[in-house]
């Protein structure tokens, strides 16, 4: 009987740091191992990212720390370095292919994603043969464990994959909270601006009442 794969559930900010570290190991190699700033920087990326985060070097450093005890990152130390540097160890706590790993990278960073669109954006990381030979590699994923299919919702044409690291929140839900966070804050500039108004008239008044006495 197959023994069933069992995944740590990492947080949003666990999820970035790894996939940021995974990512830069494919594009950027001669900046790899990354520095805590670097890190940062990926992290905060606004292309290539969703959601867009603004972490702090504090909030990045206490993320590596966790996932050092997890094993999924280890310090790059020897050489030349001056600076501690990071690196991955997600190839070796996993027996991942790099194509796989790729698969796994982008829906870490991007969010669910069509075979298209992990297609389209894997390019600096692994170019796929055909989307024949892609999807073989999300059914195979999919059998494992690391990813799962969402349904289709009305009006797509394809569906969406999301990794299985972290549960998964639908968008709607996220729009629906922003929806209301934008209700609120927008109810209190209301206020702000009927207070700044009503402030207004009575400095006028009070000018010219003032005018008056004057004169």
């Amino acid at each position: 009987m197959e023994k069933e794969l069992s995944l740590p559930q990492l947080s949003a900010e666990q999820i970035r740091v790894l996939g940021v570290l995974i990512e830069k190991s494919k594009t950027t190699p001669e900046y790899y191992p990354l520095s805590l700033n670097g890190l940062t920087t990926g992290c905060n990326q606004k292309t290539s990212r969703k959601p867009v985060v603004n972490y702090s070097e504090e909030q990045v450093g206490i993320t590596l720390q966790e996932l050092k005890q997890l094993g999924l990152v280890a310090t790059a130390t020897g050489g030349s370095m001056r600076t501690t540097k990071y690196k991955h160890n997600f190839a070796i706590a996993y027996p991942l292919i790099p194509s796989e790993t790729t698969i796994l990278c982008l829906l870490f960073l991007r969010g669910a994603l069509t075979p298209g669109e992990i297609n389209t954006n894997s390019g600096r990381m692994h170019e796929f043969e055909t989307l024949e030979d892609l999807q073989q590699q999300l059914d195979k994923l999919s059998d494992e464990g690391y990813i799962q299919k969402l349904p289709k919702a009305a009006g797509q044409k394809e569906q969406r994959y999301i990794h299985c690291f972290a549960p998964y929140t639908e968008p709607e839900q996220q729009q629906n909270t922003n929806a209301d966070s934008f209700s609120a804050d927008s109810t209190l500039q209301e206020r702000v601006n009927q207070l700044e108004k009503e402030l207004a008239e009575l400095k006028e008044r009070f000018e010219q009442l003032y005018n008056e006495l004057m004169n």
